[in-house]
């Protein structure tokens, strides 16, 4: 077993978008999808494992076990508009096998569901950050980085590693849409400001309204969920260490 797939139902959606929400520098995917779950009441239709995440399990204060898994999500646009796909988890695969192997089954899984746009976040590293911070983005095709562009990020340029990045061009060798929005980030704890901008752009983008009150609380839980897994510890860890515990993400 490389990936191993639960399917609880197999939901029939109108044009879906993907949202990809795993783990990467300054946890951006992370609180935003999360956040987007919580706000729409997002249904879980599958629970993803991978023999590439995590050997192990994190007890609870109840007694019972938290581990390495990701999860698709899907709700339902009730103005008749695109529906979505959430792509959530705790972990990202730890080798490349690993990671192409995740990014294939969740990609004809979506697809079987008519998937066709792709959507991937993260952060950008960056030593200081402007106000606001400035969003970045690449793109499978000129038309959909242009869509993207003219809401205000401007062309990455330079290398996108992990799922942000290996999705968006497993996408375009398949002929379908994707681009990833990263936001300027310090990188360390999540990034709740620099989520705000990302997923504000997101919205516009895909012509949504979504309140984002909750995107604190989900960044305390994100926070809460890392630190039990060691992806994150308590105060401030050497830049050294953080760059070497993060070099599969974004």
């Amino acid at each position: 077993m490389v990936v191993a797939v639960q399917t609880f139902e197999k939901p029939k959606l109108k044009n879906p978008v993907l949202i990809e929400g795993l783990p990467g520098i300054g946890f951006v995917a992370n609180v935003a999808t999360l956040h987007l779950i919580r706000e729409l009441k997002a249904t879980r239709f599958a629970e993803i494992h991978c023999a590439a995440f995590q050997d192990l399990a994190v007890t609870t204060e109840g007694g019972g076990t938290r581990y390495p898994v990701n999860e698709l999500y899907y709700w339902k646009n009730p103005d008749g508009g695109r529906d979505l796909i959430i792509w959530y988890g705790n972990t990202q695969a730890l080798t490349t096998f690993g990671q192409y192997e995740l990014c294939d089954r969740v990609l004809d899984m979506a697809e079987d569901l008519g998937c066709k746009l792709f959507v991937t976040l993260g952060g950008f590293r960056q030593e200081e950050i402007k106000t606001p911070p400035q969003l970045y983005c690449t793109a499978t095709d000129h038309e959909t980085l242009d869509g993207v562009l003219a809401l205000g990020a401007k062309v990455m340029v330079g290398q996108v590693y992990g799922i942000a990045g290996l999705l968006v061009g497993l996408a375009r060798i398949r002929g379908l849409k994707a681009f990833s929005l990263l936001v300027e980030t310090l990188g360390t704890n999540p990034d709740v400001n620099g989520t705000r901008h990302a997923v504000d752009v997101l919205m516009k983008y895909l012509g949504l309204n979504v309140n984002l009150s909750g995107l604190e609380a989900a960044g305390d839980e994100t926070k809460s969920i890392l630190e039990s897994f060691g992806l994150l510890k308590h105060g401030q860890e050497e830049k050294k260490k953080e760059e070497q515990r993060f070099r599969w993400s974004i």
